[in-house]
Parts: C-alpha cells; structure tokens; sequence
C-alpha cells in the first residue's frame, strides 16, 4: 500500500484508512463467526480478508486443516496455508445516518470497519504490543513539535490515535471530535474509549465532543496547539478538505506555533506487465486533491511523507 503524509507548518501527514474488502454486511444471525479467514496488509491498496465464509457459531467446526500422508502435495500445501489462517469474531454490525459499523475481533487485535467500503478505521491491539505499524503511530510525533496546549482530533473513530498518544504523552490534553454518537458509544464499549475519559494520574485525559468538526459554535476560543484531521466518508477523504477556503479556516483555530497534521489519503497504484507500480511523488502531488489544496492554502509550508502499509 502506498501512503503519503504531509507535515506543514501546519503539519499534514497522509494516507489512506485501510481497505478491507471482501467482507459481507450486514452478518448473519446469531453473531457469527468468520473461520478460515486472514487478515494481512499486503503491498496493495487493499488489506483483505482472504476468504468470507459465515458461519454462525453452533455449526460444526470445519475439517482439521492439517495434511494426511496420502495427500497431494498441492493439497498439502492448502492444507497448511488454512492453518495459518485467523478466526476471528464480529462482535457487532449496525447500520446509522452516517456510518455501516462493523467491529471484528481477532486474538491479535479489534479492528474498526466503516462504510459499505469496509475500510479499517480503528485498530486496538492486543497484548504489550500498543503499535499499529500504520499512519496513527505517526500522529504521536505531533506533541513534542508544538507548543504546549490541547490537541484536537478531527475524526476520532474509535480513538486508536488518542490511545497510542496518551500513552506515549500521559499528560497531554486530548478532544476527539466524532459525528456519529453511535459510533462513540461503540467506541466506549468495544475499544476502550471511556477510559481515556477519565482523568488520568497526571491529568490528561480525553475529551470527547459530538458533533461536526467544522462546526463554529465548539472552536476554542484559544486556539489548539495541535489538530489532527481524519476525516473520511465511503472510504474518501471529506470533500470539503479540497477546499483552499477549509485549510485556511482550520489554521484560524490553531495557537501560535501550532501545526496540522492530516491524514490527506492515496493515490491508487497501476499494473505494468502484472508489476505494481507506486506512483511518483510528483504522481501524488497532482493527483490528490487535498494535497494541492494544502499546497495553495500553505506554499511553501506543506511537507509529506510517504509510507508502506505494514500492518502484519
């Protein structure tokens, strides 16, 4: 997967949520489990689920995965590609005015899924490892490089930025700002979000407001030291973040020395002769449309990175 992020002055850093496609909605009833499934990020734009078989969980278990002798190797070889596959769980599935939500559990994480596009959104981990190994490790890089002060997040889903950054800066003081209050009441439940609520030791803390980020009636009148903007509809960035007009009025919010930083989204990879071909960054810089419109509202300012989907 090819990502790009930008840092401005206001800082932006780029990328797409992660595609996961091939995944049936609504699920089918009782809850169900999806068996012989794998969840891997691969080199394309798209982090799939190999297979979508449904199957509620009072059936019978499939067949053991693992060759006997008398079997081809071909079939041997299936045979242990199935072992290594994931089971995982959706845990729950519910359509609102603006979201498709679809949260499955793996044992090595719960993922966030929106949209009829089933892109991830969201990623908890499990066990010592916090990492994603995507774009929100990167939103933890926004503190040290701002002056002290609150830091917004403009499309918090189901909080992974605000979890990775509270963890890394314990004292920072975080507002997540969501749309969709379904969405955050899922978020509580299944992703941890409550606890961010709650004052911490060293006082940072969450807090979460729902409602339209470009709403004018919540800026803060002392501006933030940082905003992190995340913003996506049916797998698109926000089209009101190709506006020059937007980027100007987002800066309007921040404190002196603050900065932006912003997941812009990707540019989609071509086929040559059966090679994936990444686009240039001259590619990416005529092709994204929030690119160019940050690159307007900001000349000279704009600065982007690009980044590999390594998710594993």
């Amino acid at each position: 997967m090819f990502w790009s992020s930008i840092s401005l002055s206001p800082t932006a850093i780029a990328s797409p949520p992660f595609p996961l496609t091939e995944l049936f909605f609504p699920p089918l009833s009782p809850t169900p489990t999806l068996t012989a499934a794998t969840f891997k990020l691969r080199s394309s734009s798209t982090c799939r689920f190999t297979k979508t078989d449904l199957t509620s969980q009072h059936e019978e278990p499939p067949p053991n995965p693992y060759p006997k002798q008398d079997e081809t190797p071909q079939a041997a070889a299936a045979a242990a590609a199935a072992a290594e596959e994931e089971t995982f769980q959706v845990l729950t599935a519910i359509h609102t005015q603006y979201n498709d939500i679809l949260i499955v559990d793996t044992p090595q994480s719960r993922m966030l899924l929106l949209d009829s596009t089933h892109n991830v959104h969201s990623v908890l981990q499990k066990g010592d490892e916090k990492w994603t190994g995507s774009y929100w490790d990167e939103f933890v890089s926004l503190p040290p490089i701002v002056t002290e002060g609150p830091i917004a997040i403009y499309g918090l889903g189901g909080g992974t930025a605000a979890h990775l950054m509270l963890d890394v800066w314990p004292s920072l003081q975080l507002e997540g700002w969501e749309i969709d209050e379904i969405l955050i009441d899922k978020a509580r439940e299944y992703f941890g979000l409550s606890n961010l609520e709650k004052c911490n030791d060293v006082g940072g803390q969450l807090q979460v407001h729902i409602d339209d980020a470009f709403s004018h009636e919540q800026h803060r009148p002392s501006g933030y030291a940082g905003i992190i903007i995340d913003l996506f509809s049916d797998g698109k960035v926000l089209s009101q973040l190709q506006e020059v007009e937007i980027w100007l009025e987002l800066s309007n919010r921040l404190m002196p020395g603050g900065r932006l930083m912003v997941n812009c989204g990707g540019v989609s990879e071509s086929s040559l002769d059966g090679k994936v071909q990444l686009p240039s960054i001259d590619d990416i810089w005529m092709q994204n449309s929030t690119i160019k419109a940050l690159a307007e509202a900001f000349p000279g300012q704009v600065f982007m990175m690009s980044m590999s989907c390594g998710m594993d």
